[in-house]
């Protein structure tokens, strides 16, 4: 199977450069730093992720460097030259309507310790768009900028950098010289004049190579739905229908609450279409009662392999067989998409001039 994420440079070219030191803060299973490395600019050489699974799988695509534990219990981060990573994003997701998380909301000044003790030259934090609206970011830009940092934060759409996945996300970068260039977007919407003369990725350039019937391969495989959850899929025939033609065909196999609301979200239990980028990944792609998640012509929701496609997880990365699929999709639906986040490396690493003769720091991996 093809990987969708090549390397810009051959490996015989990469060796040869002398790469920046990169720490990963709240890692995940390693989507961002995934595209700071194939960037080719950036090694990993310390991580933080208190998620069990998501630390096995980070060790296992980028070795044993991380600390699987909370960060608060990290003892002193070592020097490097970028920090990345996100802040768990339940405190400010406006899904979360049963307010989960709102403990974890502080965990900004343990990123803003990371700052303080390894004294890089640039860090990227991601999170949900209201992040740049909160109080919390607020107060984070505030003490970032005393300790040298001049900060900038916009919202990218992932599609418009050749993720196959409509996903907008807040990203801050900080920078110690001024003058930071944004990455330009590679991709554009369908209808729109493209400056790059590509288009969008879809879901079926996402997808492509992969049997329509799951092989049960390389997590090629779906959630296993009773028959009557298979009989509401095929009363949904066509690319871009979802709840609401589900109850006009057949209310009587409509749950009831689905029934009582006439509005609200229109992409549950919806399709995809075939030729337009896929809706936002989360945690639960697995489930079509929790978004547009159905494929475009199966009866049955996307698999694990198709929606780390749509995230642009090349089919190298390994998610380790011995995980549940709920702890697997957690982590794909958590992730920065390794394509976007390859895009924001190569700006940081141009704007740190990784590409001139200046020496960065000397890599020491910390176990």
């Amino acid at each position: 199977m093809s990987s969708p994420l090549p390397s810009d440079a051959p490996s015989s070219f990469r060796d040869q450069m002398t790469r920046m030191a990169l720490i990963d803060l709240f890692a995940g299973c390693g989507g961002m730093t995934l595209g700071f490395e194939r960037s080719g600019r950036f090694e990993s050489c310390f991580a933080v992720e208190w998620d069990q699974d998501a630390a096995e799988t980070f060790k296992l695509n980028f070795g044993d460097h991380i600390f699987a534990g909370p960060i608060e219990q990290v003892e002193r981060f070592p020097s490097a030259d970028v920090v990345v990573g996100g802040p768990p994003c339940q405190g400010f997701s406006p899904l979360n309507m049963a307010r989960v998380g709102l403990e974890r909301r502080s965990l900004w000044r343990q990123y803003l310790r990371a700052l303080e003790e390894s004294k890089p030259q640039a860090f990227v934090m991601e999170n949900v768009p209201e992040l740049l609206k909160s109080a919390e970011y607020a107060a984070f830009c505030q003490a970032a900028g005393k300790l040298g940092f001049e900060i900038e934060g916009r919202i990218l759409n992932a599609a418009d950098y050749g993720v196959p996945q409509r996903r907008r996300r807040a990203i801050a970068v900080g920078t110690r010289e001024p003058g930071f260039i944004w990455p330009e977007p590679t991709h554009s919407p369908p209808n729109a004049i493209p400056l790059s003369g590509k288009t969008w990725r879809t879901f079926r350039d996402a997808v492509e190579g992969l049997p329509l019937k799951p092989s049960g391969e390389n997590w090629h495989n779906p959630r296993k739905p009773r028959p009557e959850s298979v009989e509401r899929y095929r009363t949904i025939p066509n690319e871009g229908e979802g709840r609401f033609e589900l109850a006009e065909r057949r209310p009587d196999i409509t749950p009831a609450c689905w029934l009582r609301k006439k509005s609200g979200s229109t992409d549950v239990f919806g399709r995809l279409w075939w030729d337009r980028p896929a809706f936002t990944i989360r945690t639960e792609f697995y489930k079509p009662e929790k978004g547009r998640y159905l494929h475009p012509s199966e009866h049955r929701p996307i698999t694990v392999r198709e929606a780390a496609r749509c995230m642009s997880f090349p089919d190298d990365f390994e998610f380790p067989a011995s995980q549940s699929m709920t702890s697997v999709a957690k982590q794909i639906g958590n992730a920065v998409p390794p394509i976007l986040a390859k895009q924001i490396a190569k700006a940081v690493g141009e704007h740190l001039g990784v590409a001139t003769d200046e020496r960065p720091r000397v890599l020491a991996r910390v176990a």
